[in-house]
């Protein structure tokens, strides 16, 4: 449980932590050096923009080996501050798995692959389990955002059972996260506030799920944990950096916020997916009939060739 009481010190002018949180010597994936000067540069931007992370439970991650990080997913930020509490671990590092269309760019996917994140084909997701079981027993960090969209709610929503699938198969821990606050920042199709905003931000870091080999069952025993967590988290951010009008669109229906309820944005979301995959079915429709074109004049060309061939030999014949 998490509490206003929370004795906190700051750390590195953003990060408050409990005063008891362990101070570790600095993990050896320090030592990739691209990554971590990805991470440097994070924080940089976000000592600029004045936030202020809350980070309850940090010492749930372990200081070494491997361990799956199920978070929420509320904003864009959250791939930055999903690396957060680990890093308060020594400096660790969080291979995140991410839909493979973020990989689109070819520098994106150079930097992804440097830093060992994962790409996920939903259409063949289990390549991207085996990749993720193989880092996980390389002593790696993944971090998963099994609601697998943003919410634009800001509600926790249903889950994939790829996290505790994972978990299970790779002997690991599997440790339930969220994050409250960050979608001030960068919210799904919501205003953008990237300045010098001083949001304040609370993560919460729960103790590791033990994984039975029912996938369902453990991912509903994740879904239970986050929600509990971040019921608690929210109060504690209301009582720390309230109060707050009501009306926010960065608040939920059921805190008498303007955001879409759980149900709404849900419909909201297939509705996107329905868009998307019209686009695809045209996209596919137009590059087929490209490919038809292309194929009629290659079959023109050769027919022209052949015209040519034959009266070039009937020319010959003449003489």
């Amino acid at each position: 449980m998490v509490n206003s009481n929370t004795a906190l010190e700051l750390r590195e002018r953003i990060f408050w932590v409990p005063t008891d949180l362990e101070r570790l010597p600095t993990h050896r994936e320090w030592k990739e050096r691209l990554y971590a000067g990805i991470i440097s540069l994070a924080r940089t931007i976000m000592q600029a923009q004045g936030l202020r992370i809350t980070v309850l439970g940090a010492e749930n991650i372990p200081a070494d080996g491997g361990a799956v990080l199920a978070m929420n997913h509320t904003g864009y930020y959250d791939f930055i501050l999903g690396g957060v509490p680990a890093y308060l671990r020594g400096k660790r590092m969080v291979r995140f798995m991410a839909k493979k269309e973020i990989f689109g760019n070819a520098f994106i996917a150079w930097l992804g692959k440097k830093m060992k994140h994962i790409p996920v084909d939903r259409s063949a997701g289990g390549s991207s389990i085996n990749i993720a079981v193989e880092a996980l027993h390389d002593g790696n960090l993944v971090g998963i955002f099994p609601e697998a969209t943003i919410s634009r709610s800001f509600e926790i929503k249903d889950m994939k059972n790829g996290a505790a699938r994972i978990a299970n198969a790779a002997d690991v821990p599997l440790i339930p996260m969220v994050c409250w606050g960050s979608q001030r920042i960068f919210p799904k199709g919501g205003q953008k506030n990237l300045g010098r905003s001083k949001t304040p931000i609370i993560m919460v870091v729960g103790e590791p799920i033990p994984t039975t080999g029912d996938a369902e069952k453990d991912i509903d025993a994740v879904y239970f944990a986050m929600k509990s967590m971040m019921e608690q988290a929210r109060e504690l951010y209301d009582d720390r950096f309230g109060p707050f009008e009501d009306g926010l669109a960065w608040r939920p229906a059921s805190m008498n916020g303007t955001a879409p309820s759980l149900e709404e944005a849900n419909r909201m979301d297939a509705a996107d997916r329905a868009a998307r995959a019209a686009r695809k079915a045209k996209e596919a429709e137009r590059q087929a009939a490209i490919d038809e074109r292309k194929a009629e004049d290659k079959l023109a060309k050769r027919a022209q060739k052949q015209l040519k061939k034959m009266a070039s030999r009937a020319r010959k014949d003449q003489k």
